[in-house]
């Protein structure tokens, strides 16, 4: 394991059920429960996990934003809301790519982008 790199992140989840069907359903991630109130996610990139609670992780709460990488940009936005997420700001470009935002069924923000078009 390297020293002094992030290596894992965890994210607040008012239904972990609910958040583990979306993010495997959309994403394929797989899950790894300890205990009722936890679950660790894997295949996401970086390691990570869900903690039972009663708030959600938003930028504007001074948060971080998670940012998923896709080259089908498309497809996975359909499959957002498809999967029951919100879209909070629809595809749009930015200087080296485009990106979208959606909240998870537990009100996370969470980004998607990929190189231009």
């Amino acid at each position: 394991m390297e020293s002094n790199k992030i290596n894992y992140v965890e994210l607040p989840a008012r239904d972990l059920a609910l958040n583990k069907a979306f993010f495997s359903q959309v994403f394929g991630w797989g899950f790894r429960d300890y205990g009722p109130e936890y679950s660790a996610f894997e295949n996401a990139g970086l390691d990570g996990g869900f903690f039972q609670a009663n708030f959600c992780s938003r930028p504007q709460n001074g948060a971080a934003l998670i940012i998923l990488y896709s080259n089908e940009l498309e497809v996975v936005f359909e499959k957002v809301q498809a999967a029951g997420g919100t879209i909070e700001q629809v595809i749009f470009d930015f200087p080296g790519g485009r990106r979208f935002h959606f909240l998870d069924p537990c009100g996370n923000e969470w980004a998607v982008w990929s190189e231009p078009a």
